[in-house]
């Protein structure tokens, strides 16, 4: 998880801010006047809201943030623990209400139909018209649909904006079976919501196993027992060809490529996300899957830059893919386009891959590369307890030893430490004496580091040992070197 800061911890400097530039505008407001500009966000994600947070502590422009989905900016990965009952929509937005207007930022609740780049105008949906000097579009992602007859029925839907769970709520009232078709992490999000009501789930996954494309044969099958395990009805290798209807337009029926009819009263479409971007269609910005961007975040007009998940890089960076709809990505883009549109050309390096998520009980980290079919020049050590919950997979390359990525199941590495490692390409030998300083389980959990370099040396015949279990002072002096 990553913790965001909330309004409270930024309160005063941004008072601090806002009299420093009340005393900037008054030795010189001409100057000031000259150089201010109306920045408009389209979009209130994460990416979006980042991008407005920077450019204040680096401006005074006028910043206006406009979204279609919500009044407040919240933390999308929460959707899922408001259905299930641990968090109300206000506990997931991370500033107060009045954030927004003591730090100058405009919201705006609205929908833009399109993208005027000649004349610098947005013209929305309730025929309202806004100038804007740059725009930054930050206006994420949309559910995939693949034309399957049947699937405008009411429930069905995907999950990803805040619309989608009210309609997810409406439909779960006296839902007696509810299916999801696709095997990724929204898809195990709302088998795991629907659970924690004890509302029956059917999963189709048309791959052999869950997510696949994603995870190594063995963690795959991990995530496969473990479903089962929480009571979930998982059909690999089957597809959906149909959602039949009632005459009231509600789903009552999903066919199968395999002839199956399963009743059902919602259907999750959870194959996927893409870029939402139909409105910029026929205008002047190229797009191709997403809008297309340089390494600055640059679109090929003037002054428009796209951001987070709508946004695809031309030239992505060695082993990160043009878009990446992660939230740490769009953290990271909100806050170096800030630094661009304020002048400051800053380009876009996210850095080594990694992501996290959970599959019910399973928590899940990958730092680096891990593929599902690696090349034969890589290698790797796997471990897995006997339990079948917890594993560890250390990847290398096979040419120089070199450590190229991380795979945990059940167990918590720190990431400041296997980001180390894998930045200096250090060898795989070295890495699994010190495994114990990577270790950030809680004190009295077991370590399995020595289980994991006893499978190295079966391996290969060595004889290593672990020099360094974990703890906090070992990782800092470690990181400091």
């Amino acid at each position: 998880m990553v913790n965001v800061p909330t309004a409270l911890t930024e309160r005063n400097f941004f008072t601090k801010l806002h009299t420093f530039f009340s005393v900037f505008s008054y030795l010189d407001p001409q100057q000031n006047e000259t150089c201010q500009m109306h920045i408009v966000i389209i979009g209130n994600g994460i990416a979006g809201i980042t991008a407005a947070r920077h450019i204040r502590k680096r401006s005074d422009h006028q910043i206006t943030v406009i979204s279609g989905e919500t009044d407040h900016f919240f933390s999308r990965t929460a959707l899922m623990y408001i259905y299930m009952g641990h968090q109300r929509f206000e506990d997931t937005k991370p500033y107060e209400d009045w954030f927004w207007e003591k730090n100058r930022i405009e919201l705006l609740r609205g929908v833009v139909e399109k993208v005027d780049t000649k004349t610098k105008k947005l013209h929305f949906l309730s025929k309202r018209e806004m100038a804007y000097d740059k725009l930054i579009l930050a206006c994420g992602s949309k559910s995939n649909k693949f034309g399957w007859p049947g699937q405008d029925l009411d429930g069905v839907q995907g999950l990803y904006n805040y619309q989608d769970l009210e309609a997810m709520e409406y439909s779960s009232s006296g839902l007696q079976q509810a299916l999801i078709v696709g095997g990724g992490l929204i898809g195990i999000e709302m088998a795991e919501m629907f659970h924690s009501r004890h509302i029956p789930v059917t999963m189709l996954v048309r791959e052999k196993s869950f997510w696949k494309i994603v995870l190594p044969l063995e963690e795959s099958a991990m995530i496969n027992r473990h479903i089962l395990e929480n009571g979930i009805d998982l059909r690999l290798e089957t597809e959906m060809k149909e959602i039949w209807g009632e005459k009231d337009g509600r789903v009552k029926m999903v066919l199968t490529t395999k002839g199956e009819k399963i009743h059902c009263g919602f259907v999750g479409l959870t194959v996927g996300v893409s870029p939402n971007i139909e409105f910029l269609r026929f205008g002047e910005i190229e797009l191709e899957k997403g809008i297309l961007v340089n390494e600055y975040l640059e679109t090929n007009v003037p002054d428009v830059y796209a951001i987070g998940d709508c946004a695809q890089l031309r030239e992505p960076k060695p082993g990160r893919r043009p878009i990446e709809a992660v939230w740490y990505t769009g953290r990271m883009m909100g806050e170096t386009v800030a630094h661009t549109v304020c002048g400051t050309n800053t380009s876009y390096d996210p850095g080594i891959w990694f992501n996290s998520a959970k599959f019910f009980d399973i928590e899940y980290q990958v730092y680096g590369t891990v593929l599902a079919n690696p090349p034969e020049d890589h290698a790797s050590i796997y471990w897995e307890h006997p339990a079948g919950r917890m594993s560890i997979r250390i990847v290398y390359d096979k040419n120089d030893g070199a450590v190229i990525g991380f795979n945990l199941m059940g167990v918590r590495y720190r990431h400041e430490v296997c980001e180390k490692w894998l930045r200096e390409r250090t060898h795989v030998e070295e890495v699994l004496q010190n495994l114990g300083i990577a270790n950030f389980d809680p004190e009295f959990y077991k370590e399995y580091e020595g289980e994991v370099i006893k499978i190295y040396n079966q391996q290969t015949g060595n004889n290593l040992l672990l020099k360094k279990k974990r703890g906090l002072s070992r990782a800092l002096e470690f990181l400091k070197n």
